[in-house]
């Protein structure tokens, strides 16, 4: 005899109503049974009136399933379930089991039934999804929580009761699609509204397809790689297969490519870089493992390409401690230093891109919600002119004459340059030197770790911004001019032009170009091969104090011209491979070459300068400048007086102003997102990193914005615009 739990686990997936199971000797006599078992069943249903009948009679008798069970009048709640006898189970029931389940049911060395040989000459390779073909997933496993109901539910009949119903889930599941249609139709023919109820509510159930698991995993992860951030983690908590797809390195490494560095198009989020830190402790821990590098004189330049900084004006300095951020790795360099061996100790670490993703969403969704923590600094007897910070390091310059270098975890003063005779006005260092620039006329370059001056080059007046970028240094003073001085050849030139005060220089060594800003309220693009001006900038109604140049892989909204996305990528600075280009490209290039001046135009292998610059201005306005046609397509509108500082990244712009606010404006609609204030003075210099910036004052006091922690421990500052 039969129970429920002896039967496979697929027997108990298809639960259905109880029918009469009939002695019979083949498979057509079971079906004309079944079929006159449904004529039978037929004239029950004229005993529904009376049950309605019965019902209005007794306004108290409650509308339950149990009026459904088609009872005739005088029959006992006594199961109507017949017991089957072992011979009739014999004669029908297993016959039927054996013919279509030959696998559990066939005698051992009788393998010659004709479904036996169907198996025998499937082909192993032809895969159907189970929607076109529904006999390759009707063997499949039932869920464990329904059946323990079913059992639980079954437990509660009598002996006879549990066996029949065991029968027709036998009979039902070792039958083929064909005659499982037909008992269904069968009994759904015989079934009232209340147990049509439970079988659509069972179909709807089981009509849902995890399609994660029916396509292809390739086809998965295409389909999760269309998903935002949001969506992929909710998608993660479906099942345990839906989470190893949506954790899948493929789905983060595009949604990686989509964010960071850039706003994306479609969401308009954007995330930082953070490869520059991570490098930068990994050298640390390499430099310990090595043994130390023999001496070399400062001056020279090894390094070809060392990061540049924003640098003061002529009250104000803006810095950065990145420059224009280069493409995203995949991967992270990390030591392991085990005190053994040296490669043991400097081995590579691979990252999920998830993780990767991770720590960039923090870092970014704390700079969209104004979260950070804030670190102020004072030590200063004036006010502060310029700054620039690294991971840990930060120096500032003052109207106190002297340069502080100081650690930012410990928030002290490490060291004190001294030297200078008047105010500080620039300054940028790198892992080199440090470089400064003073109204006393001169410009010093010192070994900031040892303190320790090593060159003074001087102006006819004071100092007011410096730059480095490679082998170059320039200079740009009260006497109207700019000096560039060669750190190989010891040589220097000078470009005259400005007819006031040269604010800021910004040096290009890739394209040999060099920006100025003035207080005779112009920019000025000059050439260093020929030393002339290429081309003058106007529009500023107030001195200009600021002027930077943007990276070529920077995007703009739909209002900047198409033309100029195009003609950057197509600039000759980018350091990947470009496709072959076509004649109206080459023409257009030939077009930009030409508004560059015959310098450009005449050397084709020349790299162009940047496409875009910003500029910040007394007039209280940020300009954003097309180089090559000179116009101005986005004026940025917010400060309530002059600006003093300014710093960029590929993410957004951070200005500080005379009006003692700081504000972070976002690059592609021009739209300033918030604004920081603190200080009692005008903000005269700002730096920006990928999860910080920094601001100094006339108060004598620099306030570090750190966007790195976790939410729960920043706070919410600034004002959302």
């Amino acid at each position: 005899m039969l129970s429920l739990m002896t039967l496979p686990a697929a027997y108990l997936s298809y639960p259905s109503a109880w029918h009469d199971t009939p002695n019979h000797s083949s498979d057509d006599d079971a079906l004309v049974q079944l079929d006159q078992k449904k004529s039978a069943m037929q004239p029950t249903r004229t005993q529904l009136p009376h049950v309605a009948v019965e019902q209005a009679k007794d306004p108290n008798m409650e509308p339950m399933r149990d009026n459904c069970d088609r009872r005739r009048p005088g029959e006992d709640d006594s199961s109507r379930l017949p017991n089957i006898s072992q011979q009739s189970m014999n004669q029908s029931v297993r016959p039927f089991l054996r013919e279509h389940i030959p696998t559990l049911y066939a005698p051992i060395g009788k393998p010659d039934l004709p479904s036996m040989a169907s198996l025998k000459n499937k082909d192993p390779n032809s895969k159907y999804c189970y929607r076109h073909r529904p006999d390759s997933k009707c063997r499949r496993a039932a869920d464990e929580s329904k059946m323990a109901l079913i059992q639980r539910d079954l437990e509660t009949l009598s002996a006879g009761d549990r066996q029949a119903i065991t029968n027709v889930w036998s009979l039902f599941s070792a039958a083929p699609t064909k005659q499982r249609d037909l008992m269904l139709k069968g009994i759904i023919t015989q079934c009232c509204f209340p147990q049509l109820s439970t079988v659509s509510r069972e179909v709807h159930e089981q009509l849902k397809i995890d399609f994660m698991t029916a396509l292809p995993p390739e086809l998965s992860l295409k389909i999760l790689c269309y998903l935002d951030c949001s969506s992929l983690c909710k998608a993660a908590q479906v099942s345990r297969r839906w989470h190893s797809l949506s954790g899948d390195d493929v789905v983060w490494h595009r949604m990686c490519e989509q964010h960071i560095g850039r706003k994306c198009e479609k969401c308009q989020w954007g995330l930082p870089r953070l490869e520059k830190k991570r490098l930068r402790e990994w050298k640390t821990h390499q430099q310990l493992a090595l043994p130390p590098p023999p001496p070399r004189p400062v001056v020279v330049v090894d390094n070809p390409r060392p990061s540049p900084a924003p640098t003061a004006t002529k009250r104000a300095a803006g810095s950065s401690d990145d420059e224009a951020p280069s493409k995203r790795q995949c991967t992270e360099e990390e030591p392991h230093h085990h005190g053994a061996t040296m490669d043991s100790s400097l081995s590579r670490k691979f990252r999920p891109w998830k993780d990767v993703y991770r720590d960039r969403f923090k870092v970014g969704s704390n700079w969209q919600k104004g979260r950070c923590t804030i670190k102020t600094f004072r030590g200063h007897a004036n006010g502060v002119t310029c700054l620039q910070f690294d991971d840990n390091m930060l120096a500032t310059g003052s109207y106190d004459n002297t340069i502080k270098i100081w650690n930012i975890e410990r928030n002290e003063v490490v060291r004190t340059l001294q030297g200078h005779t008047m105010g500080i006005r620039a300054l940028q260092f790198d892992d080199r030197m440090l470089v400064s620039g003073s109204l006393d006329g001169t410009v010093k370059i010192w070994n900031w770790r040892t303190g320790v001056c090593i060159n003074t080059l001087n102006h006819q007046g004071g100092v007011i911004t410096v730059h480095m970028d490679g082998d170059l240094l320039a200079s740009g003073s009260m006497d109207r001019s700019i000096k560039i001085f060669n750190f190989k050849t010891q040589q220097s030139f000078t470009l005259r032009g400005h007819s006031d005060w040269v604010n800021q220089v910004r040096l290009d060594v890739t394209s040999r170009t060099l920006l100025s800003a003035s207080d005779d309220c112009t920019v000025k693009m000059w050439d260093l091969d020929s030393r002339t001006c290429i081309r003058t900038y106007e529009g500023h109604v107030g001195q200009v104090q600021q002027v930077l140049a943007l990276p070529d892989d920077f995007e703009f909204d739909e209002e900047i011209p198409q033309e100029a996305d195009v003609s950057s990528a197509s600039s000759n600075r980018s350091s990947t491979p470009a496709t072959p280009p076509s004649q109206h490209s080459s023409s257009r290039e030939a077009e930009q070459r030409l508004a560059y001046g015959p310098v450009f135009y005449n050397d084709p292998d020349r790299p162009l300068p940047p496409r875009h610059m910003l500029t910040g201005s007394l007039d209280a306005t940020l300009r954003l400048w097309d180089t090559a046609t000179g116009k101005s397509p986005r004026c940025f509108w917010g400060h309530v007086e002059g600006v003093w500082g300014l710093a960029v990244d590929t993410l957004r712009y951070v200005s500080g102003a005379n009006d003692a606010t700081v504000k972070v404006w976002e690059p592609r609609s021009g739209k300033c997102e918030r604004t920081f204030t603190g200080h009692s003075g005008p903000v005269t210099c700002v730096g920006l990193s990928d999860s910080r910036f920094a601001s100094g004052g006339e108060d004598g006091e620099v306030r570090l914005y750190s966007f790195e922690g976790e939410p729960s421990e920043c706070v919410q500052r600034g004002t959302p615009s």
